[in-house]
């Protein structure tokens, strides 16, 4: 079984790059392979709603300037995801909300890729706005109908320059905890997959209020 895990982060190696590694080291403990993606320096385009995913059905968005399409692929064979950001304004980082809405618009449209696979979200902040951030990563994650690992408390770690992280200690254990739960729901899901049916999907009912 694998984990990709996303760092929205500019940074290759901050604060949520480390927070990321803290999660991990527990998965491969667990036996369970862990990689980072990192997205956070990239020239990612945000969505342009053609719907044209919708309509091509080929698991593909149709901007063609970054390596989403090739990420889609990546993401869509992983057993687990992890997605993480720094906090800007409160909230995601600008270049990872582009990524996001993409890959979740894609994958959802063309067969709800995503769904039951295990997930979790973390944040790394330096000082407030990490609830909000956690909360709007939360969104794409249940929308997907995504397994949610959780750990002791909310999935946010303090710290300014690279590294500082390593000294909130509550944040270090939220995300060992994190990472044993998640590999816990893994193993769960393998274990039962013979024994225990899935629900069936539903085609999603959508109702406007403007008529």
């Amino acid at each position: 079984m694998k984990v990709i895990a996303i760092n929205g982060s500019p940074n290759k190696e901050g604060n949520t790059y480390t927070a990321l590694k803290m999660v991990g080291n527990e998965l491969t403990k667990g036996g369970i392979d862990f990689e980072i993606l990192h997205i956070g320096h990239k020239m990612i385009h945000g969505c342009m709603a053609c719907n044209k995913c919708a309509v091509n059905k080929d698991e593909k968005c149709v901007i063609k300037t970054d390596d989403m399409n090739k990420w889609i692929q990546q993401i869509k064979i992983a057993d687990g995801i992890i997605i993480a950001s720094p906090v800007y304004y409160s909230d995601i980082a600008g270049t990872m909300k582009s990524f996001l809405d993409r890959l979740f618009y894609v994958t959802g449209v063309n067969g709800s890729l995503l769904r039951h696979k295990v997930a979790a979200a973390i944040v790394a902040v330096r000082r407030t706005g990490g609830s909000h951030t956690l909360d709007s990563l939360y969104h794409y994650l249940t929308y997907s109908e995504m397994i949610v690992a959780t750990s002791n408390y909310w999935n946010v770690i303090h710290g300014r320059s690279a590294g500082e992280v390593e000294q909130d200690l509550e944040g270090k254990q939220i995300m060992r905890i994190l990472g044993k739960n998640i590999c816990w729901l893994l193993k769960m899901k393998q274990a039962t997959a013979s024994t225990i049916e899935f629900p069936k999907a539903e085609k999603k009912e959508i109702t406007n209020f403007i008529r």
